[in-house]
């Protein structure tokens, strides 16, 4: 704590100035729960938090001892600039430091939106101190034409039938009221959802605190039993991160990330996690594990319903006992047990078809694939859960675009010269050249063709893609063309091999075609680095994908 040369003086100095709070001498002796404020009247992933904070309030006093609420940055996914990716360290760093700078003995998280969980754990990893996460929970589904819909598999689904001319523009204005109709995260297995169910399987959080939909008050009431069990850790001292995040953890959330179609996002973040921790995490292993693990949750965008279903059908804990042999029940829980005890009392829920058997799953391997080549010596990921089966192994010609900007200036010009066949090539868009590696790996498909019926194509990229996204697209393409990666030799007109089967992306150009445009690239100028602030500490020190995009000063050496 702040110190001014005398610790008795200190202490009394800061009893002084608390108890203008009006906080007496009981208060200020109990055991102190601080309580993350992430709330924003930008974010509706959030819209829910003052009540959980309450109710967090609410069991830690109920438990003895005294909470603390505290402010930390608030992302949200629509509006930050330029991505959410490229505040997520900033939030990260802003949570652990005001953990660090303030009295508490146990903290509690309360987050949700795509990378707002995977920051503040991050964060937790780095103080380790006791910490429960509180998600914020999936908003309820919406209703369309007698059709459910989800934000934003459905949304990204029908602008594209928008764009198709499928859908006139006072549909397409009616289905915008309609996609989201509470407060919380995407109702789909996208990043929000994926990264919950990992931190359950971490054992941060409480069973069930996944799927509870935002506005039900069974979320409120996990809430409070949250703030009892971080009462607890107070008095106790853990389980502490440090005791949770272990490599068994770590290789159930990928069992898990798999199993649940989950968000490429997924690894990026669980890779930062786990750096953060001390636990190296190869992408060989995330694919290994996808050859034996099969899509178990039939969740939009690999299969049909959506996260309230999820949860009536037994949530995070009937998925672990689905998964039998193939999850490390030993695995410790914030709440003090195991994964065992999780798994013992999850619900049978009768002719529940969300959550399928092992014997009968969505698809027979996970979710995602792991993908090298002269494209991707470092690695690249595709969802194959949400790919199409005829496009898995494909030859085409590369229509390439340099930026998000020239994809948005020539996309739909008539004049482009673009077939179905065809390879989609965006670059400049990873951690380095976009910054903050957007969004931007679903290009979407060139509005002729659109016109013409063609729902998918193979489109490849060193950005990142929304979890709610589909299609056959490979991401994270490292090392990113804006570091000299192999992608920013590709040229409109090449011939590019994808083979999902071999885990294969490759240029079909020859070596010293390949040699002669890298040294042609060798005398283009590099581009600035921004002038100050955030912005230039980001490019000087941001990781590339497969090291889980956190600055290269934040990983333990």
């Amino acid at each position: 704590m702040t110190s001014y040369g005398d610790d008795g003086f200190a202490l009394f100095l800061r009893k002084a100035f608390i108890k203008a709070m009006g906080y007496s001498d009981d208060a200020l002796d109990r055991p102190i729960v601080g309580i993350t404020n992430t709330y924003s009247d930008y974010n509706p992933c959030h819209g829910n938090a003052p009540q959980l904070i309450e109710a967090v309030k609410r069991g830690v006093m109920l438990a003895g001892a005294m909470p603390m609420v505290f402010p930390t940055i608030s992302i949200h996914e629509s509006f930050a600039h330029p991505t959410s990716m490229f505040l997520r360290n900033l939030m990260a760093m802003d949570t652990e430091e005001m953990i660090r700078a303030q009295p508490m003995d146990a903290v509690v998280v309360i987050g949700g939106c795509d990378k707002t969980l995977p920051a503040q754990i991050m964060a937790a990893a780095s103080v380790d101190l006791p910490t429960v996460v509180v998600p914020v929970g999936p908003m309820v589904v919406g209703h369309h034409r007698g059709e459910v819909l989800g934000a934003c598999t459905d949304c990204r689904r029908l602008w594209s039938a928008h764009r198709a001319g499928e859908i006139d523009e006072v549909e397409i204005d009616t289905v915008n009221g309609r996609l989201a109709p509470s407060v919380g995260t995407c109702m789909v297995m996208g990043t929000a959802s994926t990264m919950a169910c990992i931190t359950e399987t971490l054992g941060l959080s409480l069973p069930m605190s996944a799927s509870i939909p935002a506005p039900h008050a069974e979320r409120v009431r996990l809430a409070e039993q949250s703030g009892k069990v971080a009462a607890r850790l107070a008095v106790e001292g853990g389980p502490r991160p440090s005791e949770l995040l272990t490599p068994a953890a770590f290789h159930n959330a990928l069992v898990v990330m798999q199993a649940i179609g989950g968000s490429t996002n997924g690894i990026i973040h669980l890779t930062a996690i786990a750096n953060r921790a001390g636990v190296r995490l190869e992408l060989e292993t995330l694919d290994a594990i996808g050859r034996d693990v099969p899509v178990l949750v039939d969740l939009k965008p690999s299969g049909a319903h959506y996260m309230e279903h999820f949860h009536h059908a037994g949530g995070v804990p009937k998925l672990l006992k689905q998964l039998g042999d193939l999850i490390n029940l030993d695995a410790p829980t914030v709440s003090g047990g195991t994964l065992r005890q999780v798994v013992e009392a999850a619900e049978e829920v009768p002719g529940q078809d969300v959550i399928r058997p092992r014997s009968q799953p969505i698809k027979a391997q996970g979710s995602m694939v792991v993908l090298r080549g002269n494209l991707a010596p470092g690695g690249a990921v595709l969802k194959q859960a949400a790919a199409s089966e005829r496009l898995l192994q494909h030859t085409g010609r590369a229509v390439v675009f340099d930026s998000v900007a020239d994809m948005a200036a020539r996309i739909d010009d008539p004049d482009l010269d673009v077939t179905a066949d065809d390879v989609l090539v965006l670059r400049n868009t990873g951690p380095k050249g976009a910054p903050g590696m957007p969004e931007a790996g679903y290009l979407p498909i060139p509005k002729k063709l659109g016109r013409q019926g063609v729902k998918d194509m193979v489109r490849i990229s060193d950005a990142r893609m929304s979890g709610t996204a589909f299609g056959t697209i490979v991401l994270h393409i490292t090392p990113e063309s804006a570091v000299g990666g192999p992608l920013a030799l590709v040229e409109s007109g090449d011939m590019i091999r994808l083979d999902v089967e071999g885990r294969r992306i490759d240029l079909l150009v020859a070596e010293d075609e390949l040699a002669r445009r890298r040294a042609a690239l060798a005398d283009v100028p590099e581009k600035p680095l921004p002038e100050r602030g955030y912005a230039r500490l980001f490019q000087q020190t941001v990781l590339q994908a497969d090291e889980g995009c956190d600055f290269d000063f934040m990983v333990p050496r």
